[in-house]
């Protein structure tokens, strides 16, 4: 986009930052704001250049975009081409615009749901999980018997090699000390588990394991696994009675408010799902009817977003870096297609915000700021001052402004019920 200034405005400008700077600076013999004109003009030229062509570059480029009705993202490459007293200003902006597209119809879309329920096999399901983890482990003086855990240092070989040595990613599976073994079928790698049973405290025993032909370290599979495992202790699991007692130590008064209260908590986790279900079809009904370019560098930079959380969440499962860069082609795949629909969204929300009036107030932002700090347990101050850097304040409107969108389009959607069926059903 080129842009110009007539020599009028350019020569208004120069006056203007002369008279603001002449009252700002002071001179050896003049009081401050008392300096002459043409001293001022001489000493501070660089300056009064320097602040007349930012005020109209400034003006000029937001004008060039009011007129043209451009919408920009991000920040201009600005190139000067023509500058001074007692001429015309010339400029370039190279920038990047939003994409165009037509909005299509998007009140009424469909939205297909399955009609569900918390049952009371759920709640109990998640009683017993809660009984589970309060479990308590019991050293029994007797051998091993399926169920147990088994605590145990081991050292394992394939091929007369430690296995590092075959698969270097695989030191876990070398050797361990004190590592607790669920005594169960295929609860470790398969055929482990079942050769401790009989086993008691202080006893070694070899075990010989097949690795399966899909087992996770490719090095490894379809191979033999040898084990030297020594047993440290053999222990049993208690899990409580479903009682008063164990309704207290877990916050309710009694067994009843309990049940009561996980039955609430499985609604509540129930309509989450929904929600976020709903809202996902929604997204994908509405960028189904809308075909655009997007723009390049907003695709590259949420790409390393998606990069940056998918290497995070495997560091924090686990998964060994090695693994990781084997993948990283497949990482960048994913991560670019999955950034192309996230910021095509991000766009089609927000037109529909503009074209709805849905906007975030002062009040919401500070208030989701306000719970963003006591989640990270940090002062709220600390946290503006860190979203400031990193244009944060602007992404927190952008999630608020995008989360009234969809409940907008929730409301007016049409939602089909079906009949629910249960996974592997």
């Amino acid at each position: 986009m080129r842009v110009e200034v007539d020599t009028q405005a350019v020569d208004a400008a120069f006056e203007k930052t002369t008279t603001d700077v002449q009252r700002q600076v002071s001179l050896p013999g003049f009081r401050p704001g008392k300096v002459p004109r043409h001293l001022v003009i001489k000493t501070y030229a660089k300056k009064i250049e320097e602040e007349a062509k930012k005020q109209l570059i400034g003006e000029a480029y937001r004008d060039a975009l009011k007129e043209q009705k451009l919408h920009v993202i991000g920040y201009p490459d600005i190139e000067e081409i023509q500058f001074g007293r007692g001429q015309a200003l010339q400029f370039a902006a190279t920038l990047e615009t939003a994409p165009e597209f037509e909005l299509p119809e998007y009140q009424g879309l469909t939205v297909r749901l399955a009609v569900q329920a918390v049952t009371e096999a759920d709640v109990e399901r998640a009683l017993n999980l809660l009984r589970e983890q309060r479990a308590v482990f019991k050293d029994v003086d007797r051998p091993v018997q399926t169920g147990d855990f088994a605590v145990v240092n081991y050292t394992g070989s394939c091929e007369g090699k430690p296995i590092s040595e075959l698969a270097t990613t695989a030191k876990g599976l070398t050797e361990q000390k004190n590592y607790w073994l669920h005594v169960e079928k295929d609860s470790f790698i398969p055929g482990f588990t079942e050769q401790l049973v009989g086993a008691k405290a202080a006893e070694r025993r070899a075990i010989t394991v097949d690795f399966p032909a899909d087992f996770v370290e490719a090095q490894l599979a379809g191979k033999k696994g040898v084990f030297e495992v020594e047993v440290l202790q053999v222990k049993e699991r208690a899990i409580p009675a479903l009682d008063d007692e164990l309704a207290k130590a877990l916050g309710a008064d009694n067994g009843d408010k309990l049940r009561a209260g996980v039955r609430r908590d499985l609604d509540n986790e129930l309509k989450y799902k929904q929600r976020g279900e709903t809202r996902n079809q929604l997204v994908a009904a509405l960028l189904s009817k809308i075909t655009c370019d997007l723009p390049e560098s907003v695709v590259t930079s949420e790409t390393r977003n998606v990069v940056y959380d998918m290497v995070r969440q495997n560091q924090d499962r686990g998964v060994a870096k090695e693994i990781i860069n084997e993948k990283k082609d497949e990482i960048y795949a994913f991560a670019n297609n999955n950034a192309k629909e996230r910021v095509k969204a991000a766009f089609v929300l927000g037109r529909i915000a503009e074209k709805e009036g849905i906007s975030a107030s002062k009040e919401e932002i500070t208030q989701r700021i306000l719970i963003l700090a006591e989640q990270q347990q940090i002062k709220p101050e600390k946290l503006v001052r860190q979203l400031q850097e990193h244009n944060g304040i602007a992404e927190i409107q952008e999630q608020i402004v995008s989360s009234k969108v969809l409940d907008f389009l929730q409301l007016h959607a049409k939602v089909e019920e079906m009949a629910f069926s249960p996974a592997g059903a």
